[in-house]
């Protein structure tokens, strides 16, 4: 959203002039607009975003009246003891999640762990087909945020009209880190954008991070076939040879790392900006997390007492949220 602001005042001040919608917008944000303007069209109560601890409130609820009604819940012998927990409540959000961006429903989710035999995806499939009932049922109604892309992207399905509409509202569509795409998005842009029309996405396959959200790299390396040009041909791709953020040190540490990586290799041969300055790369291994937050304080006081680097010049980059308390604290 930090992003999605600042690249909105930057397109504004480009063009002097304000604008009638934002040009800028993250999918979530899309999909939540265009189900309030369709609810105020059809004079219907305007739905709401439901938030994580709102989502996890249902879910516990829920878990709580099937442990009320039957015996464990519901849910297979060995789980029974976890289920009354925040950590189970939490896994099955997320798998609550994943289903919604995959367009899997209870039906679905039944039909997968019959197959594979699994029996917590039989209790989890009749858990869904509970949750969507209950949210189905909120007025207003409320979505959480993996419901909402799909919820537009089943609207603009089932309304040809509107779907008609919004293509034609939108003469080029650009979509920037790409690779952190999740189904549902997938499929949203191409409903908007597929067919030939003027797109143009952006991403790294090797800078996919969010895969514990949902997003799939296959969705970047699939690109040129789903989204075909015009001709029916495949869609180009260009692959930028030239580093802007790094010198030839990071650059080809950086190289090392990602040659053993899978997938396409051809976007890794990159160059550095000759006109960078070298950098440098250290690695050093620790015991334990206090010793390398002990490690990074020192690296960060003698940045700035021995070399005179500000401290607004210098950042630490954790793995998680977990890590942050530590190293703040030394």
């Amino acid at each position: 959203r930090r992003a999605a602001g600042e690249l909105r005042d930057r397109v504004a001040a480009r063009l002097d002039r304000t604008v009638r919608e934002p040009l800028a917008r993250p999918f979530h944000s899309y999909a939540f607009g265009l189900l309030r303007r369709e609810a105020v069209r059809a004079g219907e109560p305007l739905p709401r975003l439901l938030s994580g601890p709102e989502q996890d409130l249902v879910v516990r609820d829920l878990l709580a009246g099937d442990r009320a009604a039957r015996p464990g819940g519901g849910w297979p012998e060995r789980l029974r003891a976890a289920i009354a927990t925040r950590g189970f409540a939490a896994e099955l959000r997320d798998l609550l999640s994943r289903a919604a961006e995959r367009g899997v429903g209870p039906g679905d989710l039944a039909a997968h762990g019959r197959l594979e035999g699994r029996d917590d995806w039989a209790a989890a499939a009749r858990f869904l087909a509970q949750y969507q009932q209950v949210t189905a049922l909120r007025q207003p109604p409320a979505y959480d945020p993996a419901e909402l892309v799909r919820a537009a992207v089943d609207l603009l399905h089932a309304d040809r009209a509107l779907l008609a509409e919004e293509r034609a509202a939108r003469a080029v569509v650009l979509v920037d880190e790409y690779q952190d795409c999740d189904p549902a998005q997938e499929e949203l842009l191409e409903l908007l954008a597929g067919g030939g029309r003027e797109l143009v996405v952006v991403g790294d396959p090797d800078q996919s991070i969010y895969g514990f959200r949902g997003a799939e790299v296959a969705a970047i390396r699939a690109f040129p076939d789903r989204f075909l040009q015009a001709d029916g041909s495949a869609a180009p791709v260009v692959a930028l040879g030239t580093s802007r953020r790094a010198g030839p040190v990071l650059v080809e540490a950086s190289r090392r790392v990602a040659q053993r990586l899978g997938g396409p290799v051809g976007h890794r041969r990159i160059a550095a900006d000759p006109s960078a300055p070298d950098g440098e790369v250290e690695v050093h291994v620790l015991r334990s997390p206090s010793q390398e937050a002990a490690f990074v304080a020192q690296q960060l006081r003698t940045a700035h007492l021995v070399e005179g680097i500000p401290w607004s010049a210098m950042a630490v980059l954790v793995r998680g949220a977990a890590g942050v308390p530590v190293v703040r604290r030394a």
